[in-house]
């Protein structure tokens, strides 16, 4: 509101006390309905079920959740909900999350979902709709995991990533920076201890990591609600991201190790290799196309860190930067992002889908030697045949023409033979007529013919 408000402005902001006092909150929070399709260990998988009258079209897209955050990102509130825009547009939408993190799954390390989460959801998306490719769209974490099985998978019907707020280059990340000593105190034994002895990092220290991203943000939010009090949409996109912020849960006890002393400390991916499971996984391996997103505003993932990924998959068909507005989550989840990100996905899903029933245009473009080889002996089986059967059509072409040809010159002749035959009748009606008239011209005079049906003054002919 302006520092005098104007009497709208006074009648809006006391609606929006009154809704928030009746009904506890402004923000539409019911969740898309859904159906759960797969699971197993940390594994989710579920697909976003269309409205009744819809029918579902095209390839399938499968949203990657990052540890720790919940994958209410995807799904924040109506009106703000990606989940929601990919179903209203009849796109085939799912979704792959956790669940809760507990102690017990303190020995689960990143392979655990680069061997076989992540892979197992997208086999399970794609038989689902139809042995259709499937677009990833990972956020945060969940676009490094995406990244990582696509290098090590390239037997997986992928047909494109979307990376968005995925930081490679670590040493970029100014949250970093100034916790690097301490995280190299010891070789980083300290805090290997102590997620060992949690289990994990704990929800409160996740939650305040996230706060911290945006800290100025957090600082001023309660002037920027008193101030906008008159605002709808603007508290209930502050009331989403409150939620979101609550329901933040635990890293695994390995998984967080891995993470920090791979990503952060020692800072690998930024290489472009990353060793998991007694292997090296090169990015450079990534051959389907990948859209990465940067969020203009982002604490947690900033430009530089976001695009150096993009020389890093050399072996790509296609990569492309995108910077949308936003921090963190707001490039994926904030009120701007309808119009920016989103309809950047919707073009990037429409350029790399299926051109038919299964074969997507990324698959043909780097298609195997095999498969090309088989495809050029089928190509000249096939040339050989049609111009056998050109040569046969051409011999009975021509002897369909030369039958048109006499068939034409028969009716010619004898169009011609009635048009004289009608020639000579009209010459003897209009010789009859010349005589008739010779006979009548001395007894009728113009406008005194009694037997005509119509008077010569009014006749058609003489008016002309």
């Amino acid at each position: 509101m302006d520092v005098l408000p104007k009497p709208d402005q006074v009648v809006s902001a006391a609606g929006n006390v009154a809704h928030k006092l009746v009904y506890g909150g402004i923000a539409d929070l019911r969740p898309m309905p859904r159906t759960l399709i797969d699971e197993g260990e940390l594994r989710e998988v579920y697909h976003y079920r269309p409205a009744r009258a819809a029918r579902e079209q095209g390839d399938p897209v499968l949203m990657v959740t990052p540890l720790a955050a919940p994958a209410l990102a995807f799904d924040l509130r109506r009106g703000g909900s990606l989940v929601e825009h990919f179903v209203s547009a009849e796109r085939p939408t799912y979704l792959v999350e956790y669940g809760q993190v507990s102690f017990r799954n303190r020995n689960l390390g990143v392979e655990h979902w680069v061997d076989d989460v992540v892979p197992t959801a997208i086999e399970q998306v794609s038989r689902h709709a139809g042995d259709r490719p499937v677009h990833l769209v990972g956020w945060s974490l969940g676009g490094i995991f995406s990244l990582l099985v696509a290098a090590d998978r390239a037997d997986l019907p992928i047909a494109s990533i979307s990376v968005l707020g995925s930081p490679v280059d670590v040493s970029q990340v100014p949250l970093v920076a100034p916790l690097r000593p301490l995280l190299n105190l010891a070789d980083g034994r300290l805090l290997t201890l102590l997620y060992q002895a949690t289990g994990g990092a704990p929800k409160p220290l996740v939650r305040w990591a996230f706060q911290l991203s945006s800290f100025q943000k957090l600082v001023t939010k309660p002037l920027a609600v008193a101030v906008r009090y008159d605002d709808t949409d603007f508290l209930a996109q502050i009331e989403a991201v409150d939620r979101f912020t609550r329901n933040m849960t635990a890293y695994p006890g390995r998984s967080f190790g891995q993470l920090y002393h791979r990503f952060v400390r020692t800072n690998q991916l930024s290489t472009g290799r990353f060793e998991l499971g007694g292997r090296t996984i090169d990015l450079a391996a990534i051959e389907v196309p990948v859209q990465v997103f940067a969020g203009a505003n982002d604490g947690i993932a900033p430009i530089g860190a976001v695009k150096a990924v993009v020389p890093l998959l050399s072996g790509s068909r296609e990569v492309r930067f995108e910077i949308v507005p936003g921090g963190h989550l707001g490039m994926l989840a904030g009120r701007g992002a309808r119009e920016t990100t989103w309809r950047t996905l919707d073009e990037w899903v429409e350029e790399w889908s299926s051109t038919d029933e299964r074969t997507p245009v990324a698959q043909r473009a780097v298609a195997e030697p095999t498969l090309k080889r088989a495809v050029a002996r089928k190509s000249t089986t096939k040339k050989a045949t049609t111009k056998k059967a050109t040569t046969k059509k051409t011999a009975a072409e021509k002897a369909t023409a030369a039958e048109k040809t006499s068939t034409k010159k028969t009716a010619a002749k004898k169009t011609s033979t009635k048009k004289t035959a009608a020639k000579k009748a009209t010459t003897k009606k209009t010789a009859a007529k010349k005589t008739a008239t010779k006979k009548s011209a001395s007894r009728d005079t113009i406008g005194s013919n009694t037997q005509r049906r119509y008077g010569s003054a009014g006749s058609r002919g003489l008016a002309r």
